[in-house]
C-alpha cells in the first residue's frame, strides 16, 4: 500500500478508462467501487470487459437510478463520464434534449449521491463529457452547464473546467471533451487558490496538466443567480452564444472563464503510429474491390434531393472527407458506429503498404484512446461491440495527466505509478490475450511509436542500471523512472536544465534504448520499494522518462563518471 491513499468511486465506468488513467497517474488511486449499466440492452458488454480486467470486487452492474447512496462506500474522489448522447456531436444541437434529455437526466444521479452523502461527501470530483456541454441546449446556450455548476456550488464545491482536444497535446486522436474537476471548500487543493484568474491561467490543476496561452480578448466574469429552477428557466435566455469559454473556474456561483489556446512542444502520435502490420489484420477488415466504390461514394462530396416530412423539397449536401484517412495526422474522432463492414462516411479507412484499403481493427481503436492492447477482448464481446465501447470511451492519457496534477496539489509531491496506462491488466484466468501466439512475426505490444525528430546536439545522460533493475529497463513499456545514486555522489557541476535525452547502460551489453527526459525531480527509492533499508531513504535525482526508439543493437560506450553526465551528446552515440 502506498503511503498516500485516494479512495475512488467510478460511475458510468464503461470499460475502465478513468481507472486506467488514474492508476497510471499514481499508485495512491484505488478504485474501491464502480458502477456500469447500459440501459435497454440485455448484453452488458462493458461490464463483462470491466470484470474481466479488474475483477468482480466492488463492481456493480445495476441501473444507477436503483442504487441507494448507502450502498456506495465513502470515498475521496468521485469520477465518471456521465452519459451524454442527448447533446453529443452525433445529434444536431437543435434535436438534443440537453440536461432534460433521456440520458442527460443522469446528471441528477451524481447530484443525488453527492447530496445524500452529506458530511461524507468526497473531497474531490472529476467528470468528463462532450465539448458541447458548455453550449447546450440550442434554445438557451450554456444553461445545462450553468445548472451543473450551480448545483455543485450548492453542495460546497469549487469547480474548474477545460475543453481539451487530446491531439493538441500529442495524443493520437482528435477528441474534444469537457473535463470538470471540483474541490470541496476547505480541502488541500481549494486552500491553494489565491485568485481565480491566476489559477485558471497558470497555477491550477488543469493549467499544470495542460498548459495554454489565454486569448486575452475573451476573458469574462459573471454570477449564476437564483435557485436551480430559476437558472433552468432564465440563464442566458435570448442570447445567441454561451457565456462559458473553454477554460474557467466557479467559486460561490461566481464564474471566471477565458478561451485557452493549447501550448505543447512534446512528442506526438499520429494515426499511422498506432497501426499494426497488415500481416496481422484479419481478411474481413479489408475492403474488396467490389465494395470500394461504395466507400468512395460515402466519403465523397454529394448533393441529394430530399423531401421533408412536411412535403417540402430540399437539397441535402455534404462535403468530401479524406479517403483514405491521413496517416501523418492524428485520427478523426472515433464514434460508436466505427465497427461493422458496411460502407460508412464516418468509419476510418487506411491504405496499407501493399496498396489495399482496410478498416481499423479493435487493437488500433484501443490505441487511439490509449488503452492497453486487447483491453476490450472478451469471448462474449464481438468486434463490432468492441468498436462501440471505444467510441464511448475517453482518452486515458488525459485522465492520467489530470490525475498526476491533482495528486501533486493534494500532497505537494510528485506522483509515482507502477501501472502505466499501456500496461496490460491481469485478466481473469479463463481469459487469454495471446491472440497472436501462433504467429512467427513479432507484434510489438505497449510500445507505441511517436512522431519526433532526434536532435544530436542535445545533451544525453547515460545512466548505469544496477543488476536488480535490469529487468525493469528491458521490458517494453513507454514510460520509466530512473533513480540516480545519492545526490551526494552526483557531480556538482552538472547543468540539470540542459539534459534532454537518457540512455540506460546495461552492464556487459552497453546502450540501446533512447528516452526523452520529461521531468527531473528530487525523490527517494521508498516511492517504489516497500523495504525499510536505510539506503532507500537517501535523496536522489529522479528522471521521469518517455521511450522514443532503440538503436539496431546494443553498443558499448567508454564511460567516465563525470563526463557521462556533463559532456555526452546524443550525436556521440548516433555517430558510432
Amino acid at each position: 500500500m502506498p503511503k498516500h491513499h485516494i479512495k475512488v468511486v467510478e460511475l458510468f465506468a464503461g470499460v475502465g478508462g478513468f481507472r486506467i488513467g488514474l492508476e497510471g497517474a499514481s499508485d495512491a488511486y484505488e478504485t474501491i467501487w464502480n458502477n456500469q449499466w447500459e440501459p435497454s440492452t440485455l448484453h452488458q458488454d462493458a461490464s463483462l470487459v470491466y470484470k474481466a480486467r479488474f475483477g468482480y470486487k466492488g463492481h456493480v452492474n445495476k441501473d444507477i437510478n436503483l442504487v441507494k447512496t448507502e450502498e456506495i462506500p465513502d470515498h475521496d474522489l468521485l469520477v465518471g463520464g456521465f452519459p451524454c448522447q442527448d447533446y453529443s456531436v452525433a445529434a444536431t444541437l437543435s434535436r438534443s434534449g440537453g440536461i432534460e434529455g433521456k440520458k442527460g437526466v443522469l446528471w441528477w444521479q451524481i447530484y443525488r449521491i453527492l447530496e445524500e452523502k452529506v458530511d461524507k461527501r468526497p473531497r474531490y470530483i472529476f467528470f468528463e463529457n462532450v465539448d458541447r456541454l458548455l453550449n447546450s441546449p440550442a434554445t438557451q446556450r450554456g444553461r445545462d452547464f450553468a445548472i451543473i455548476l450551480a448545483s455543485l456550488s450548492n453542495l460546497g464545491y469549487i469547480v474548474e473546467w477545460r475543453i481539451i482536444n487530446a491531439a493538441d497535446y500529442g495524443m493520437p486522436q482528435r477528441r474534444r471533451r469537457t473535463y470538470i474537476v471540483g474541490y470541496q471548500k476547505g480541502s488541500e487543493v481549494a486552500n491553494k487558490i489565491e485568485t481565480m484568474e491566476n489559477w485558471v491561467k497558470f497555477e491550477g490543476v488543469m493549467a499544470e496538466a495542460f498548459p495554454f496561452s489565454a486569448d486575452e480578448g475573451t476573458q469574462s466574469e459573471f454570477d449564476i443567480k437564483g435557485s436551480i429552477q430559476e437558472v433552468s428557466a432564465n440563464f442566458n435566455k435570448g442570447q445567441k452564444d454561451s457565456p462559458f469559454e473553454n477554460a474557467g473556474i466557479m467559486i460561490d456561483r461566481h464564474v471566471y472563464s477565458v478561451e485557452a489556446i493549447p501550448v505543447y512542444d512534446g512528442t506526438r502520435q499520429m494515426l499511422g503510429d498506432i497501426l499494426v502490420d497488415e500481416d496481422f489484420v484479419p481478411e474481413e477488415f479489408f475492403i474488396s474491390e467490389e465494395e470500394l466504390p461504395k466507400w468512395q461514394y460515402e466519403k465523397g462530396a454529394k448533393k441529394i434531393n430530399r423531401i421533408s416530412k412536411g412535403g417540402f423539397e430540399y437539397v441535402f449536401s455534404e462535403g468530401g472527407m479524406a479517403f483514405p484517412d491521413y496517416l501523418d495526422k492524428p485520427s478523426r474522432t472515433m464514434i460508436t458506429g466505427e465497427g461493422g463492414s458496411a460502407p460508412s462516411r464516418f468509419k476510418h479507412v487506411v491504405q496499407t503498404p501493399s496498396g489495399r484499403y482496410r478498416r481499423l481493427i479493435p487493437i488500433e481503436m484501443e490505441r487511439l484512446n490509449m488503452f492497453p492492447d486487447n483491453h476490450t477482448y472478451h469471448p462474449d464481446v464481438s468486434d463490432g461491440r468492441r468498436a462501440f465501447l471505444m467510441g464511448n470511451a475517453l482518452v486515458c492519457g488525459i485522465v492520467q495527466e489530470i490525475g498526476r496534477s491533482l495528486y501533486q496539489f493534494i500532497y505537494d509531491e510528485a506522483p509515482v505509478s507502477t501501472k502505466p496506462i499501456h500496461k496490460q491488466r491481469n485478466p481473469r484466468p479463463a481469459l487469454t490475450l495471446d491472440l497472436f501466439n501462433t504467429e512467427t512475426k513479432e507484434l510489438v505490444y505497449n510500445k507505441p511509436k511517436k512522431t519526433y525528430q532526434l536532435d544530436p546536439s542535445k545533451r544525453l545522460l547515460v545512466g548505469i542500471v544496477k543488476k536488480d533493475n535490469e529487468k525493469y529497463f528491458l521490458t517494453e513499456e513507454p514510460t520509466k523512472l530512473y533513480y540516480t545514486d545519492s545526490i551526494r555522489k552526483f557531480p556538482s557541476t552538472i547543468a540539470l536544465n540542459k539534459l534532454y535525452y537518457f540512455m540506460p547502460y546495461i552492464k556487459g551489453k552497453g546502450v540501446r534504448d533512447i528516452y526523452l527526459i520529461k521531468l527531473l525531480r528530487l525523490g527517494d527509492k521508498t516511492e517504489v520499494h516497500t523495504e525499510t533499508k536505510k539506503d532507500l531513504k537517501a535523496p536522489r535525482f529522479v528522471f521521469e522518462l518517455e521511450y522514443l526508439e532503440s538503436l539496431p543493437k546494443y553498443q558499448m560506450l567508454t564511460l567516465r563518471y563525470q563526463h557521462a553526465f556533463t559532456d555526452t551528446f546524443l550525436g556521440r552515440v548516433l555517430n558510432k
